[in-house]
């Protein structure tokens, strides 16, 4: 359903389907939106030359998938954010990689260690956090109440790390990042944000502060006052899907494939396309193929 449907806008706007050869996200995140980017290139296809604003970036599909010139993304995550600044330096892991457990949880040890020190913002953990994403349980990130990463060994019979992110510098070049709360972010008034916030369930807590249902209403309120383009996806529970259209968005639903589970189970998810300030003939298109 949604290659037919990124075919069918793209004949909306004139542009060609688009084949995302682009750089492959660095890290593997849950609720990653590498699904998603065929859609939101043919809505982002007249603004291509704003910026791009994420404050919710996780694994960066979007934006590599996108490409935008400038970009100024952002996420609750500190430990995240690190890591990609680094990646905008040239990053290249010289520490050993190895999928075992001893290991893991020595590493473990260590950058929550660094996290006490104040080092959590040198190469050292963003080269930490890379093994720990590619080696931890269903690549998840979590951190308790203290900061501490705790997500357990991953246990996967064969992992293929990358040492070179020396590619990944051009790219990143004209792209800033950030680690503060949404509100906080300084925006332009023709600023094109794609918002993917933590989906509304029950597990948010991805860093040390927990996204709640007041900040899901926060988040909805302050993308409602932007003047410029807006996108935002979300889990399609009932009280999003009101939140949203009762501020005026457009809201469209998506099957959404679940890329990453605790249970083994791979159905499609419903998930809500947010959109406001957008091209008429664009949400149409979109609203009556999703449809």
């Amino acid at each position: 359903m949604t290659q037919g449907l990124a075919t069918r806008l793209a004949n909306v706007i004139s542009t060609p389907t688009v084949e995302f050869a682009h750089l492959p996200p660095p890290l593997k995140w849950a609720g990653g939106k590498r699904w998603l980017v065929p859609i939101l290139h043919g809505i982002w296809q007249p603004y291509r030359e704003r910026r791009l604003v994420e404050p919710f970036v996780g694994g960066m599909a979007v934006a590599l998938g996108l490409q935008p010139q400038t970009a100024l993304l952002n996420d609750l995550n500190p430990h995240l954010i690190n890591f990609y600044t680094w990646l905008q330096q040239g990053l290249s892991i010289d520490i050993h990689l190895e999928n075992n457990p001893n290991y893991y949880y020595r590493c473990r040890k260590r950058f929550n260690q660094l996290i006490l020190t104040g080092q959590a913002n040198s190469e050292e953990a963003a080269k930490l956090f890379y093994f720990m994403n590619r080696t931890g349980y269903n690549g998840l990130c979590r951190f308790n109440s203290k900061n501490q990463f705790n997500v357990p060994f991953g246990r996967y019979k064969t992992i293929n790390y990358t040492n070179d992110f020396r590619h990944y510098t051009t790219v990143l070049q004209h792209w800033i990042f950030s680690a503060v709360d949404f509100v906080q972010l300084d925006l332009r008034p023709t600023d094109f944000i794609y918002a993917d916030p933590p989906y509304d369930v029950s597990f948010t807590q991805y860093s040390a502060h927990d996204f709640k249902w007041q900040d899901q209403v926060r988040l909805a309120e302050w993308l409602a006052s932007h003047p410029g383009p807006v996108v935002a996806s979300n889990q399609a529970t009932e009280r999003i899907v009101e939140l949203y259209g009762d501020l005026g968005f457009a809201v469209v639903l998506l099957n959404a494939p679940r890329r990453i589970s605790c249970t083994g189970d791979r159905k499609p998810a419903r998930e809500v396309l947010a959109l406001k300030g957008i091209e008429p003939q664009i949400v149409e298109k979109l609203i009556d193929s999703a449809g």
